[in-house]
Formats: C-alpha cells, sequence, structure tokens
C-alpha cells in the first residue's frame, strides 16, 4: 500500500515558503524598479482612485492599453487593505515566489511520478539565481509564471482523468487568458494549448470540441479586454505593424543572459565568454535538439494517433519554449522595436528549461543513476554559488530606480519642491512621477523607440517645450545626462538651448525660466 506523500508535501511546503521569506530578506528597501514597475504601479494606483486604468505617470492620463491589466489588478486588490501598491508589490512577488516553487514541484512529480524529481526542480528554481532576481522586481513576470504554470497542470489532468475532464480543459482556458492579461505574450501559452490538442488528440471530432472548450474559457477576458481597449482608444494593444530587423546588441545581450542563466559563477563565465561563440553555440544545439524531439514526438503521434500519447507536461513545456520564442521575436521585428532579449523577457523560457532539465534527469536516472546524482549535485552547488552572490548583491540596497542614485537625488528633490501644476518635461518620467507626485511630460524625439520609425513634428515640438519653459510654468529635468549616446545628447543640446540651468548635480540637470 502507497504510503500518503504527506512528508514530500512537507518539504514542498518548506521549499515555498523559504522562497517568500528569501524575496522578503533580498529586498528590505522594496523590490527593484523600473520603468514598467512604475507604469503597474501608477496604473494600481488609478485604479484604486476610481479613475480605471489609466497612465498615472503621464500628464496625458491615457487609458493604459500598452499593459495589459493583470499585474495592476492585482495591486489594486492588495491595496483595498491600506497598502500604497508600491510596498504591495513586494508582497505580490514574494508570495508568487513561493507558490511558484510549489507548482513547479507538482509539475515534476506529476510529469515523472516521482516525488524527488518534483522536489529537485522546486529546489532548483528557489536557487536559481537569474529568477530569484526576476522575483525581486517590480514587474509582471512573476504573476505571469504562476498563471504559466497553473495552465500548465490544469492542462495535464485534462489529459489525466475522464470524469470532470472538461473543466480542467475550460480552466485552463481561464488561465491562459490571465497570463495574456498580465503580459500580451500569454499568446503564446494560446498557441502553445491548441497546437498540442490537434496533436494529442486521436481524432478530428477530439481536436475540434476539446479546442472549443478550450477557446470558451479563453476568449471572453481576452476579448473584454479587446473591446475596452477599441472603445477608449481605438486601438486593441497599442501596436503598430511596422518591420524592424532585430540588431546584432540585442543577439548579444540574448546570449550573454543565457551564459548568466546556465553558469552562474562569474568567474567561470568571464573565462569561458572569451572562446567565440561557444555560449551561442551551446544555446542553438540545446534548442535544435529540444525541436527535433518535439517533432519526432509530435508528427509520431499525429501521424499515428492509436500510439500513446508524448507526456503531457514535458510536452508542452518543450512546445511552449518555441512558442514563446516565436512571439518574442515576431514583436521585437513587427511591433515593438524596443523590447530586449532581457533577463525578464527571457525567464519563462528558462522555466521550461529547468523543466526539460529534471524531465531529462529523470529519463538518464532509470540508466545511469551515479552520473545523474553527480549532476544534480553539480548544477545544485553551482546554482548555489550564483544564488548566494545574487543574494549578496540585492541585500546591499534597492535596485534600478529604488536605488540611493534616486531618492538621493538632489535633482529630484528640487522637482519635489516645485509649485503644484508646475509642469515638468523629462527623459524619465517614471521616476519623477514615482519621487515628485508629479506626472510626468515626454520629451520630443527624432525617433519613435517603439516603431523605429522618425516621429513627426519634432521642431515645433521643441519650439513648444522651450516656449512653455520660459513662460516659468515648466521646467525640462535631464537625468543622467553623461552617460547617454552622442546623439541622444545632441537631442538634449537642441532641447536645452536658450534655457536657464538652475540645477546640475549628480549627473542630472534642470534647466528653468531666468530668474
Amino acid at each position: 500500500m502507497t504510503k500518503p506523500p504527506y512528508a514530500s508535501f512537507l518539504i514542498l511546503s518548506l521549499l515555498s515558503l523559504s522562497g517568500t521569506f528569501l524575496i522578503l530578506y533580498a529586498t528590505p528597501q522594496g523590490l527593484g524598479l523600473l520603468d514598467d514597475s512604475i507604469g503597474y504601479i501608477a496604473g494600481a494606483r488609478s485604479i484604486l482612485a476610481g479613475q480605471g486604468y489609466r497612465e498615472a505617470w503621464l500628464a496625458s492620463n491615457q487609458p493604459v492599453t500598452h499593459f495589459p491589466p493583470g499585474f495592476s489588478a492585482i495591486l489594486a486588490f492588495v491595496g483595498l487593505s491600506g497598502l500604497d501598491p508600491l510596498r504591495g508589490t513586494r508582497f505580490v512577488n514574494a508570495l508568487a515566489f513561493g507558490v511558484n516553487i510549489f507548482l513547479l514541484g507538482l509539475v515534476g512529480w506529476r510529469m515523472t511520478s516521482s516525488r524527488v524529481a518534483g522536489l529537485v526542480l522546486a529546489a532548483l528554481f528557489l536557487v536559481n539565481g537569474e529568477l530569484f532576481r526576476i522575483h525581486t522586481t517590480a514587474m509582471s513576470e512573476p504573476l505571469y509564471i504562476f498563471f504559466t504554470l497553473a495552465a500548465f497542470l490544469a492542462f495535464s489532468h485534462y489529459f489525466a482523468r475522464e470524469e470532470s475532464a472538461i473543466k480542467f480543459l475550460l480552466f485552463a482556458g481561464v488561465l491562459t487568458s490571465f497570463a495574456y492579461l498580465t503580459r500580451y505574450a500569454g499568446l503564446a501559452l494560446l498557441a502553445t494549448f491548441l497546437v498540442s490538442l490537434f496533436i494529442l488528440q486521436d481524432t478530428w471530432k477530439k481536436r475540434l470540441s476539446s479546442a472549443g472548450i478550450f477557446l470558451a474559457g479563453f476568449i471572453p477576458f481576452a476579448l473584454a479586454w479587446a473591446i475596452r481597449n477599441r472603445l477608449l482608444t481605438d486601438n486593441a494593444t497599442n501596436r503598430k505593424l511596422v518591420y524592424h530587423p532585430i540588431t546584432s546588441e540585442n543577439i548579444q545581450l540574448g546570449i550573454s543572459n543565457f551564459a548568466s542563466f546556465i553558469l552562474p559563477i562569474e568567474e567561470w563565465r568571464k573565462t569561458l565568454i572569451k572562446i567565440p561563440n561557444m555560449f551561442a553555440v551551446i544555446l542553438f544545439g540545446l534548442l535544435l535538439v529540444l525541436l527535433v524531439w518535439i517533432v519526432f514526438k509530435g508528427l509520431k503521434k499525429f501521424t499515428d494517433p492509436s500510439l500513446q500519447a508524448p507526456e503531457v507536461l514535458s510536452f508542452i513545456s518543450t512546445l511552449y519554449i518555441f512558442g514563446y520564442l516565436a512571439s518574442i521575436l515576431s514583436s521585437m521585428t513587427l511591433f515593438d522595436a524596443s523590447t530586449k532579449f532581457q533577463l525578464r523577457i527571457v525567464a519563462p523560457v528558462y522555466v521550461s528549461l529547468l523543466i526539460m532539465l529534471v524531465y531529462s534527469g529523470y529519463w538518464l536516472w532509470r540508466k545511469q543513476k551515479t552520473s545523474v546524482v553527480l549532476l544534480t549535485l553539480a548544477v545544485f552547488v553551482f546554482s548555489l554559488s550564483g544564488f548566494t552572490n545574487t543574494l549578496t548583491q540585492l541585500r546591499k540596497g534597492g535596485q534600478g530606480y529604488a536605488s540611493f542614485q534616486w531618492f538621493d537625488s538632489e535633482a529630484m528633490k528640487f522637482l519635489a519642491e516645485l509649485p503644484e501644476g508646475t509642469r515638468i518635461y523629462s527623459n524619465e518620467t517614471a521616476p519623477v512621477y514615482l519621487y515628485t507626485k508629479h506626472p510626468g511630460y515626454v520629451l520630443p524625439d527624432l525617433v519613435d523607440p517603439v516603431t523605429g520609425l522618425p516621429r513627426g513634428r519634432f521642431d515645433e515640438g521643441v519650439a513648444e517645450l522651450q516656449a512653455d519653459v520660459l513662460s516659468g510654468e515648466a521646467v525640462l529635468a535631464l537625468f543622467d545626462v553623461d552617460s547617454q549616446d552622442v546623439e541622444v545628447q545632441s537631442v538634449y543640446v537642441i532641447l536645452a538651448d536658450g534655457l536657464y540651468l538652475a540645477v546640475n548635480k549628480q549627473g542630472d540637470k534642470i534647466y528653468t525660466a531666468f530668474p
């Protein structure tokens, strides 16, 4: 008689609680803050104020469509307790990290029917420095990973249970819509499940009916968001179809982030990265192996439906890697030139790679137990070393806009003391809103960073900005000027021409009307 898995659940729960505690321990001054972080926080504050989901960090205060509402809605819900969304992000992401650890443990357990494999997967996630860092930044990725893993589990339950199977498939569709409403990249999750249904089901009737049930869970929420955007802004997602090829610098950034993920020991990484294209070869070799595996498994089942279906969780995890990468690549080349292969963008792929690492280890375990034990210990040692360094670095102080560079800024103090109603034009509208409570005005620019196309009316915009500043009703605040490239600095020179330099501290400059 099989003993109830109480001990396994207890260990998994302890790992989960440890993850939540470590996020709180690593962020005594709050989570790291980026531009998008402040957008989510401002959106949550706008919801709490009863104004709807709006761009409160900008003076235009338009309805938000560029960011889906999931993360801000959660922050607003937490804010009902009286906790400001800026502080609420820390507790939301700490809880998300703990829950994600637990869900991954369940994924590993169900995928391999091994409790040990589930615990190993959960522990690997816990000590992975890159994925830990994602949860210490006030961004939507932790919540997105939660909905993704929950959808994975619901989808696998659909194939495992005959009774109430439809409910699990419908629930998977709802969870997928929540992932989409947290990040638009959730469309990759939608595509993954639909393709999987057409491959794993053995008749066209089942394929079509199951796809219909799944879409019945997905469509209502996603459609409601699209209708809202269309009615308020005449644009469903604030994206325009414009071709802009991926730059070599962006590709190198992605490879560098991948190197940090697979080799967290910085000294070793700096040595090995000197070998030309080493990590690029490893990355593309790994993707090729996974692609061959998924194509072989998929075609084999699709061409002969009578065959046993491949293990569901490993199959959809691998398929999702390519669906997600395709989604990101299409976004970069067709919709948003400002998207880069940053850690937060590629983090969902890393989660699936961890899943497949444990699945591969379990498969190898049945043939080479000693090799798997040694490999597992090596991975833990490497991961723990990188994790310790990450934890130490995070404990030193706030990250991004939460760092002392911003909250001790002389320029910010000057802006915070301006008379109510003073308009602030700035290259950093997000931290201006965060530290001064003043919504910002964006600067005229030569190129739109999203489309990569030239902006219109640059000269007119410069003239209007300068006239507004010289009227005494506005100021021009430029932060971290010296670190900008030559082209950007040349634009700043044009903007500041004829204005009075009132503040010039710590690389920040504020221009006003002449005293």
